[in-house]
């Protein structure tokens, strides 16, 4: 038997059932034979246990969960092969009347053995700490609207007229005042308030963030073609980064809008062929940024509101957005792997998306740069609007950009761009 094959015959098909606060470990041989009982290892032990027990020719699966990730990064480094199981396909394989945490994990190293595991792409380190970042800036949005509408049921059971949105100047807040309103009305009211204008804070210094990291590297290197596309913000474009992870998983554009969610669904059987609602399979909130990104387009873009209009001849106004938004989807797929400029659009259309992008930021988030300036470096990333002096969409308001040689003598490294 040659070395290869007496690797295979010793190797070890470890599950790692992850849980709160420890993870149940056991390990199979090729043909399922159990060869380490599972035993339950606290999370606090656990980097210990790992160095202590493992070896480097064994494979390892363990399941897609929230802290599954730090695990991930403490196999790597001591194993062969370690696997991210997709939690909802693992479970249609192995359904199981009677299940134990000792159950699970076997079912885990079985599956791993036979090469039945349904995995997941590992995101790399930045692209996790921008999903967790975005996820929290979503958590204090959903906060912050539940303390509005809190505010705004106060004035409905008094009958008192309020503004619609969610604006709280002065004006807009006089209901707030009303004689109607008990003591601990107004006091629950002022306490809604602070916490209003804390939560604001917040989601600002969050939006700063994020936009500072956009123009950083590796963001930057794909923000330059989503920011040109009608609809997109830095915080919808940035969460669709993230949420895609790398471009290049994605062999067609019908594959990326299949891993959003946003494709229908099929029910055949003999005869019969019906569509169904989108299946909602893949990252929720790259649904969420596509149909907010949607909703802009069709309002802004003059062929993508033309487009959405065909689409409510036939369908629901919603499921004609739901359309738009997988269309758009399909078009950051062809921008990304291709890299180049976006076609509908004009060079001072797209130099005006790259001001909005500017405006987003500060200074020194730009690096020094004006936003006259940051909008010339992107454009000479792009290859565009080499002539272009000015940003006139608006004839009132014309607004100017630097020039390409004034770039050059900030960015030398621009003139290798080819």
């Amino acid at each position: 038997m040659n070395e290869d094959g007496d690797t295979r015959a010793l190797r070890r098909y470890i599950g790692l059932d992850i849980h709160k606060h420890y993870c149940v470990i056991a390990a199979v041989d090729r043909e399922g034979r159990v060869v380490l009982q599972a035993v339950r290892v606290e999370h606090a032990d656990l980097e210990g246990w790992l160095k202590k027990n493992l070896c480097s020719t064994d494979h390892v699966v363990i399941e897609s969960t929230t802290n599954a990730w730090h695990v991930y990064d403490l196999l790597a480094p001591l194993v062969e092969r370690v696997v991210v199981a997709n939690p909802i396909r693992v479970k249609q394989i192995a359904q199981a009347r009677v299940k134990t945490d000792i159950r699970d994990t076997l079912i885990l190293a079985r599956l791993l053995a036979a090469n039945l595991v349904p995995d997941v792409w590992v995101p790399p380190a930045h692209v996790r700490e921008m999903r967790q970042l975005l996820s929290q800036r979503r958590q204090f949005v959903e906060t912050h609207t539940q303390i509005v509408n809190r505010m705004h049921s106060v004035a409905h059971r008094h009958h008192l007229h309020h503004p619609a949105g969610k604006r709280f100047n002065e004006q807009n807040t006089l209901w707030q005042k009303d004689r109607r309103l008990s003591k601990v009305e107004q006091f629950q009211l002022e306490l809604e308030k602070e916490n209003r204008e804390y939560i604001e804070k917040q989601i600002s210094r969050i939006g700063r963030e994020v936009a500072k990291m956009s123009h950083q590297k590796p963001w930057a290197e794909s923000m330059i073609y989503l920011m040109q596309l009608p609809g997109f913000g830095v915080i919808t474009a940035m969460t669709v980064l993230a949420a895609i992870g790398e471009i290049q998983r994605f062999d067609s554009a019908r594959h990326l809008a299949s891993y959003s969610g946003l494709t229908p669904g099929l029910e055949q059987s003999g005869t019969k062929y019906r569509e169904k609602g989108i299946t909602k399979e893949g990252r929720r909130e790259l649904r969420w940024a596509l149909v907010e990104v949607a909703q802009r387009a069709v309002k802004s873009d003059p062929m993508w509101k033309t487009r959405f209009q065909e689409l409510q001849k036939r369908m629901h106004r919603n499921q004609a957005i739901v359309a738009i938004a997988r269309r758009l989807l399909e078009l950051v797929w062809y921008v990304l792997t291709r890299r180049q400029p976006y076609r509908h659009f004009s060079h001072e259309r797209i130099a005006y998306k790259y001001l909005t992008w500017a405006w987003q930021m500060d200074d020194e988030a730009r690096d020094g740069l004006t936003r006259q300036q940051f909008t010339r470096y992107y454009l000479m990333r792009l290859g565009i609007g080499h002539d272009l002096t000015r940003i006139a969409l608006d004839p009132k308001h014309p607004r100017r950009i630097s020039s390409e040689a004034e770039l050059l003598t900030l960015r030398p490294e621009l003139n290798h761009i080819e």
